[in-house]
């Protein structure tokens, strides 16, 4: 009986010194996986910026090109009104001067 009451009081020892001592293994697994973690949000969160800003300047493209394209064909339509007025203006001269070349019938 003795034995067996030496063997409990040894093992209520032995875990309490055991629960006592602190686990080193953990402390730093869980700082690589905060580490880690920290690392692929940063990682994500710089993707979505560059994603944005892919998206920002291609938008830019866009309506830069739309303005082109406008600005183009206002210069088209401006350009082509101009080529209808000198045509006119030149029909209207060559009228005037068969007008004048051709000798009146009186």
């Amino acid at each position: 009986m003795k034995k067996v009451i030496a063997t409990l009081i040894a093992g209520l020892f032995a875990g309490a010194a055991f629960a006592q001592t602190p686990a080193p293994a953990t402390a730093p697994a869980a700082k690589a996986e905060a580490k880690e973690a920290k690392e692929v949000a940063k990682a994500e969160a710089k993707e979505a910026k560059q994603v944005a800003k892919a998206e920002a300047k291609e938008t830019k493209a866009a309506a830069s090109a739309a303005a082109d394209v406008a600005s183009a064909k206002a210069d088209a339509k401006e350009k082509k009104a101009e080529a209808h007025h000198k045509a006119a203006k030149a029909k209207a001269d060559a009228a005037h001067e068969k007008a004048a070349a051709t000798p009146a019938k009186s």
